[in-house]
């Protein structure tokens, strides 16, 4: 990743302002507790070129340790909570996600008091369709999905998404490696809304991905930033934030956000599950996160977006009116924000997805045994959820 200039220059002045003595954040002793924090990869400013270490920026402030580990989607995330094989206390989940978990009360509601610097969460970022009562969540980064592509070796304008099904680039096509994401393409192709509950639409846009298959090198996510920027690759859908660190480190690479059809407007959140082991000091967390120099920080490494205009006004001039990761109103007014579906449609996405990434319908056993596995893992969370209800109901 590049050397990020101003957040060195930050950092420095960060630390600079606090005081000798006791309250130096240096000289905070151990509290003894550990925080497990679960977020996306290159997610976090890590200290890598002398940026901000942001989780020992924190340790520094509080005394709090941090276990940080990360995951590539909001399913992978979902699956590892629902197991119950791990205990998370901050989570970094995506709009319909959080809806879908707070449904299933796989988090708890946040006492914000101990969150006071939620107030420089920009009023367009409350009372969000996927938690509105702001009882849930907090806001972290927000952005829009468009496509990478290799100027080398794709001359023509990318302004709609059909191009990553164009035969000329053929294996040199990279697709998302997650349902929602993958469909959503389909979908704003084919005209459709990406929370239809319609099956005959989500089977056209299965039909559409098959299509696509043969043209796909891989089906990735984070694997997409050494696959574009070693030439593997030239085209590629992601997040805006991730193009705007690829984009300043190689001048072969573009990125465009499709206008024709439109794109998805995403707001990742910070959470708490249900099973958190240590409440109050990963609302602590939180709070640091959004103090506005550690969000400017963190954000200025990372490069996405900040719902807090606080933050952004810290941000260089050229952060600041980069459409990559500010996109003017023309995009966000033409951008679609996912929900959480019901569960019987949420089923069938994952039996369509299947069928896609098998290679269509033809591929009978091993669907069959691919779909199996979805049911069973549908029965056993259905179950689950009848018997905590029982349970909290005694």
């Amino acid at each position: 990743m590049r050397k990020k200039w101003f957040s060195i220059i930050l950092a420095a002045a960060i630390v600079a302002s606090f005081p000798a003595g006791p309250a130096t954040a240096a000289s905070v002793p151990s509290t003894g507790v550990t925080i497990n924090v679960y977020n996306w990869g290159e997610y976090i400013s890590p200290g890598a070129d002398g940026s901000m270490n942001v989780n020992e920026e924190f340790t520094k402030r509080t005394g709090i340790k941090v276990n940080y580990t990360t995951y590539e989607d909001n399913e992978s995330m979902y699956s590892k909570l629902v197991s119950g094989g791990a205990s998370y206390d901050v989570i970094f989940p995506s709009d319909y996600m959080i809806a879908k978990m707070i449904q299933e009360k796989l988090v708890q509601k946040l006492d914000f008091s101990n969150i006071p610097n939620y107030k420089y969460i920009d009023q367009s970022y409350r009372n969000e369709v996927y938690d509105p009562k702001n009882e849930y969540s907090v806001p972290y980064t927000w952005g829009v999905v468009g496509i990478f592509y290799n100027k080398k070796y794709v001359k023509e304008k990318v302004d709609d998404w059909k191009i990553l099904w164009d035969p000329k680039y053929a294996g040199k096509i990279l697709m998302f490696d997650n349902p929602r994401d993958a469909f959503g393409i389909a979908q704003k192709i084919l005209g459709f809304s990406y929370n239809s509950t319609k099956t005959e639409e989500w089977t056209q846009s299965a039909k559409l991905l098959e299509q696509q298959k043969p043209l796909v090198q891989a089906y990735v996510m984070d694997q997409i930033f050494d696959k574009m920027s070693s030439g593997e690759a030239w085209l590629a859908p992601y997040y805006a934030g991730d193009a705007a660190t690829l984009v300043s480190q190689d001048p072969n690479i573009g990125f465009a956000i499709p206008t024709r059809e439109g794109t998805n407007f995403f707001v990742d959140a910070m959470c708490i599950p249900k099973n958190a082991q240590h409440k109050k000091e990963a609302e602590e967390y939180i709070n640091f996160l959004c103090e506005p120099d550690i969000a400017a920080a963190n954000m200025d490494y990372v490069g996405y977006s900040s719902p807090e205009t606080a933050a952004k006004k810290l941000l260089p001039k050229e952060t600041q009116e980069n459409p990559i990761i500010y996109p003017p109103q023309s995009v966000l007014k033409n951008s679609e924000t996912y929900t959480n579906l019901p569960d019987d449609t949420s089923l069938m996405i994952d039996t369509l997805w299947a069928q896609v990434k098998m290679g269509g319908p033809g591929k009978t056993a091993t669907l069959a045994a691919v779909l199996a596995g979805f049911l069973l893992l549908y029965i056993c969370i259905v179950v689950f959820k009848k018997i905590k209800k029982k349970r909290e109901l005694q």
